[in-house]
């Protein structure tokens, strides 16, 4: 009787009788079940919750790789425009007058209305604002003139080579026949660039 036929002849119910290798081919079998079921419950299902916060840090590394990767790859464009930015806030630091240029970039502003062919009634300088690294001078203007004298010093304000703003513009007829003047009030802002130990004693 060969391996397979003695095999199909065995009793499930009579273990007892079963020649001596089947009946170690079965211990062994029924210990490997018990220990792969025992590894299961006790060791594999108390691993997953761990297995599955790895796996979800995993996925959240990659992002970050792929993420700083790309701004590696992006670094030297980035470095550019740092550069760039730079330059750019450097040519308009250069635009900001500084203490000693205050009194006549006023008598340029001033010089401009009356070149439009304006009559000032008002030129009234404030008091500075100190803001972060610059200091913001206000200044109360009173124009009167044609819409086209007042065109030609708003262009003139914009042409000068300074930063100097307009704000709070109102204009008014002087009187109400037709062609009469008009009347400017604004308000003129320039801009100074603070030194060091000033923006120190800004903040």
């Amino acid at each position: 009787m060969n391996f397979f036929d003695e095999l199909q002849s065995l009793d499930i119910n009579d273990i007892g009788r079963w020649p001596l290798l089947f009946r170690v081919l079965f211990i062994g079998l029924a210990f490997m079940l018990v220990v792969g079921g025992g590894y299961y419950q006790f060791v594999h299902k108390a691993v997953l919750p761990t297995l599955a916060t790895a796996e979800a840090e995993e996925v959240k590394l990659k992002q970050e790789f792929e993420r700083k990767q790309k701004k590696a790859a992006n670094l030297d464009a980035y470095k550019a425009q740092l550069e760039e930015m730079t330059a750019n806030f450097g040519t308009m630091l250069r635009q900001l007058p500084g203490e000693t240029e205050i009194p006549s970039l006023l008598v340029d502003i001033s010089q401009t209305g009356l070149a439009s062919g304006l009559e000032e009634e008002l030129f009234q300088p404030s008091g500075e604002q100190t803001r972060e690294f610059y200091a913001e001078k206000p200044i109360s203007i009173r124009l009167k003139g044609s819409y086209h004298e007042l065109g030609a010093f708003v262009s003139g304000i914009a042409a000068l080579p300074r930063i100097v703003t307009l704000h709070d513009i109102n204009i008014a007829p002087v009187s109400k026949d037709l062609g009469a003047d008009l009347t400017l009030n604004v308000t003129a802002k320039t801009y100074r660039y603070l030194e060091d130990d000033e923006g120190d004693d800004a903040k």
